[in-house]
């Protein structure tokens, strides 16, 4: 028997705009511990991700108190492996949509910008050069990252997000597949029985007509 603390994490590690606050606000209403947005903005824990530091995410006092995690840095490039070793009894979540919806979304979240923090969107999405020319231009990018939030357009760029975001989901699925596959569940966000799927997985007695979407575009 697991004592509170020591219960298994959950990691939704879904990309951006799949689903994530969802996701969240179903173990909230089963009465798990979860850290969403909000803590780990306060945190800074995807600025430690983007620095390589993730043990000063794993030994933060809020990492250790909650027990399932939602939103960034989760869903970062390569970082489930990171997790899948880190925490062997973790248990890992991927909502994957229609590849249109999800660029479609991402258009709609922020006017057609990048998303949240420009330097670390790029890094994300690998457009690492489009962000060392903006910085050619305006040397005060390094020093005030408060000020480089949605610089940069997604416009002209569909192509290039669609088969990253394919790419992704693709290894992540065929990594479970070669490692422990009944660590992972991956559901459709248009799929109308998740829910009832994830009480499956969790083990959860879901209710009758249970749905939650939150943050809907």
């Amino acid at each position: 028997m697991f004592k509170k603390k020591d219960k298994p994490k959950i990691f939704c590690i879904s990309t951006q705009r799949t689903g994530t606050t969802s996701v969240g606000e179903f173990f909230k209403y089963f009465g798990y511990k979860v850290a969403d947005w909000s803590i780990s903005h306060k945190n800074n824990w995807a600025y430690y991700w983007e620095n390589g530091d993730f043990e000063t995410i794993f030994n933060s006092k809020e990492f250790k108190n909650n027990q399932v995690f939602e939103d960034a840095p989760w869903w970062a490039p390569e970082f489930y492996k990171v997790l899948y070793h880190r925490f062997p009894n973790a248990k890992f979540i991927l909502f994957t949509r229609d590849s249109e919806k999800w660029f479609n979304s991402m258009l709609s979240h922020s006017d057609g910008k990048t998303l949240g923090n420009t330097k670390r969107h790029c890094k994300v999405y690998r457009r690492e050069e489009d962000f060392y020319k903006l910085l050619n231009k305006s040397e005060r990018l390094l020093y005030n990252e408060k000020e480089i939030d949605n610089l940069l357009s997604l416009e002209g760029y569909k192509e290039h997000y669609i088969k990253l975001y394919e790419l992704r989901n693709r290894e992540i699925i065929d990594f479970f597949n070669k490692t422990n596959q009944k660590l992972l569940i991956h559901c459709e966000l248009e799929d109308n029985n998740k829910w009832e799927k994830f009480g499956e997985f969790f083990r959860l007695d879901i209710p009758k007509n249970f749905k939650i979407h939150a943050n809907k575009s």
